[in-house]
């Protein structure tokens, strides 16, 4: 009898060899951030008056009295096997630094960070507000929908003016006044070195730059990705005021309680994983503070080189929005963003949604089956929370592509939304 080899085998020695590779690989970053630690430590001193603690030490306490003012727990407790081993320490135990994004200072950019025209043309400005792109409904006289657009993480305004605003229908651009923000730290809004981009710092910046500033008595939210958490937090504050509420792939993660949400987040966002890459670039950009500022200051500190080497390779006089917006930020900005509001945000998601499902606010998420960024299961979580919440799972869809490929579809749909929401909104406000 001829013995059949097992298939079993195979399969056995991936599960044990492919973590024995991650586990190798991720202790050798493990390493090297901390070496890079040791080196930003002495270039700062050495080309900076003032340097900014880093995150290598584990954190003493918390200044602030709200949650929101808070730091993320992950800032600290990302893990690290030498340092979780008692590595001589590189930084001493202090308080965090001050900051807020409602009195930030025109403060000097890093070393590290572009000092282009571009990326500094924010501090030509005494008064500091987002970067804000408006379009105007063609019929002044009558009334109309105010819609305010948060971009995800590592975008801009762009996204929604190329792919919203310029396919409204007809009635779309007679009857919408639309609002696209760069947030806090991206594209072409401030990006202050004393902030420390909580959530409350990017409301602020929201409510100053837009709500006020054009006096909005009432708006819809359209959010995707990192700018769901920020739209949930506006919602809740404006519940009397918000008509309709859509978020594209929200990352919400329930946890069993909020001091494990920050770290339940992170791991669900950027898990060590060596596959799929996207996966790999996460937990890299995420989990290691200085292997992620080397790689900004590689990247978006030389951004025109690198622009311009694209142009002569491809022989084109622009480069599409999506990969420009990738590098309009510094690492301070980004690191922040992330630690501060996905991470930190995962402790007041619940709060938000809460509110938002007892104001009654005409809830919507939409998401791609195929989001390899966002799990699914997130839109499901939303939907435990808020019943009435309308679900829409678009097949073959990835993390973007649900509005970048379809972008007339997508439209329509939201001006469904507004218009329907705003009658309903209306024959309430009447009763």
């Amino acid at each position: 009898m001829v013995k059949i080899p097992s298939m079993v085998k195979p399969n056995k020695w991936l599960r044990i060899v492919v973590p024995a590779i991650s586990y190798v690989v991720f202790a050798l970053f493990d390493l090297l951030d901390m070496f890079l630690c040791l080196c930003y430590r002495f270039i700062d001193g050495v080309k900076e008056k003032n340097t900014n603690p880093c995150y290598c030490c584990k954190k003493k306490s918390v200044h602030g009295e709200s949650n929101e003012d808070k730091l993320s727990e992950t800032l600290y407790d990302r893990k690290n096997m030498f340092r979780d081993l008692g590595f001589p320490k590189l930084a001493k135990d202090s308080e965090e630094e001050e900051g807020s994004a409602s009195g930030f200072l025109t403060v000097k950019n890093r070393w590290s960070d572009c000092h282009c025209e571009s990326c500094l043309s924010w501090k030509k400005f005494e008064d500091q507000n987002l970067h804000v792109v408006t379009k105007e409904p063609s019929n002044l006289k009558s009334a109309h929908e105010n819609v305010i657009f948060l971009h995800g993480f590592l975008s801009s305004s762009h996204l929604w003016i190329e792919n919203v605003f310029r396919n409204l229908s007809e009635s779309g651009n007679q009857n919408c006044r639309l609002f696209a923000m760069d947030l806090l730290g991206f594209g072409k809004s401030p990006k202050p070195n004393n902030c420390l981009y909580t959530i409350k710092d990017h409301l602020e910046m929201v409510e100053k730059s837009v709500i006020s500033q054009f006096e909005l008595g009432s708006f819809h939210l359209v959010a995707h990705s990192i700018g769901c958490i920020i739209a949930l937090g506006l919602a809740s504050k404006y519940q009397n005021s918000v008509k309709s509420l859509t978020l594209i792939a929200p990352p919400y993660f329930p946890a069993s309680s909020k001091e494990e949400a920050s770290l339940n987040a992170l791991n669900m966002i950027a898990e060590r994983k060596l596959w799929p890459p996207i996966s790999f670039c996460s937990s890299i950009m995420s989990g290691y503070e200085h292997l992620g500022r080397t790689i900004c200051f590689i990247v978006c500190g030389h951004h025109r080189t690198w622009e311009w080497l694209l142009k002569l390779v491809t022989r084109k006089r622009e480069l599409p929005y999506m990969l420009l917006d990738l590098t309009k930020h510094t690492h301070h900005s980004a690191w922040h963003t992330m630690h501060n509001v996905i991470c930190g945000g995962a402790k007041l998601m619940d709060g938000y949604i809460e509110a938002v499902s007892s104001s009654q606010i005409m809830l919507t998420v939409i998401q791609g089956d195929k989001d390899g960024v966002i799990p699914v299961e997130c839109s499901h979580n939303i939907k435990l929370k808020v019943p009435s919440a309308e679900i829409r799972i678009l097949p073959n869809a990835n993390h973007s592509s649900l509005i970048l490929k379809g972008k007339e579809v997508f439209t329509r749909e939201l001006e469904h939304i507004w218009f329907s929401s705003a009658e309903k909104y209306n024959q309430e406000d009447t009763k």
